[in-house]
C-alpha cells in the first residue's frame, strides 16, 4: 500500500515525466479496479496468454495470477504490446500444488473463486450476479480446461452461452468476452470497484519505475540524498 515514502518518490520521479503522460496515468488509475482479477491455470500458448493480458489492460484490470504447474508462461511481445508492464502480475510456480496456494491466497484476499467453464452448469455470463463480492476469474489450459483442484474448489461456474457446434472459444476470446461484459456492468453498478487513494500510489510508483529510465539508479541516488 501506498506510504509517505511513496508518495515522495512519486514527487521525485514526476520531475522525469511529461505532464502529459503523467496525466495520462492518472487518467487510467482512475479506471483500475481489483474487484475482479483474472487467474490463469497452466496456460502454454504464448499468444492467447499475451492477448489475455492485453485484455486485461484494455478492460481496466489491474491484477493477474499466473499458475503454472506442468507449462511455464511465457509473453509473446508482438500480441501483449508492453501491456504486462502496467498490470500487476503474480505468479505461482514454485508449489508442488499451485492452483492451490493461488485460491488460498484470494480467497484470503476475500476473492469468490469463479471457475469459467461450459461443462458445468451454473450461471451464464450475462447472468452472473457481480454484487456479491469481489471476482476471482479461472480460465484452464486451451485443451483440457481447468483442473480439478479448481473445479473442486470453486465457489461458483460461469458460462458464455453457446449456439454452434463448438463447445467452447478459445481462451483469449473467453476472456475479452468475459471482462467486456463484467467490466461493463461492474462500472453501471453502484458497486465501490475503484482502487483506494493507497492502491493507486502503490501502482502509480510502479507505473513510474517501468516508465523512467535508469529508474532503479535514480532511486538509489534518491536516498543516498536522502
Amino acid at each position: 500500500m501506498g506510504t509517505t515514502t511513496d508518495k515522495e518518490l512519486i514527487e521525485y520521479f514526476k520531475t522525469f515525466i511529461t505532464e502529459q503522460r503523467l496525466n495520462k496515468m492518472d487518467k487510467i488509475l482512475s479506471e483500475r479496479t481489483r474487484y475482479l482479477t483474472v487467474v490463469l491455470e497452466n496456460i502454454y500458448q504464448p499468444h492467447n496468454a499475451s492477448a489475455v493480458l492485453r485484455s486485461c489492460d484494455g478492460f481496466g484490470i489491474q491484477n493477474v495470477h499466473i499458475i503454472e504447474n506442468s507449462n511455464s508462461y511465457r509473453v509473446n511481445p508482438g500480441v501483449s504490446l508492453g501491456t504486462s508492464q502496467w498490470l500487476s502480475i503474480y505468479n505461482y510456480k514454485k508449489e508442488k500444488e499451485n492452483s492451490k496456494t493461488a485460491i488460498k491466497n484470494l480467497k484470503k484476499e476475500g476473492y469468490r473463486i469463479v471457475a469459467t467453464t461450459p461443462h458445468r452448469d451454473d450461471q451464464n455470463l450475462e447472468d452472473f450476479d457481480l454484487p456479491k463480492g469481489k471476482i476471482a476469474l479461472f480460465f484452464g489450459t486451451e485443451m483440457h480446461g481447468l483442473s480439478d483442484t479448481v473445479l473442486e474448489n470453486a465457489d461458483e461456474f460461469m458460462k458464455i452461452p453457446m449456439y454452434g457446434f463448438v463447445e467452447s472459444f478459445n481462451i483469449s476470446v473467453s476472456c475479452a468476452l468475459s471482462l467486456h461484459n463484467l467490466s461493463h456492468r461492474l462500472r453501471m453498478s453502484k458497486i465501490d470497484w475503484s482502487l483506494s487513494t493507497e492502491e493507486k500510489e502503490s501502482v502509480l510508483l510502479e507505473w513510474m519505475r517501468n516508465s523512467v529510465k535508469n529508474a532503479a539508479s535514480l532511486e538509489e541516488e534518491y536516498y543516498r540524498r536522502r
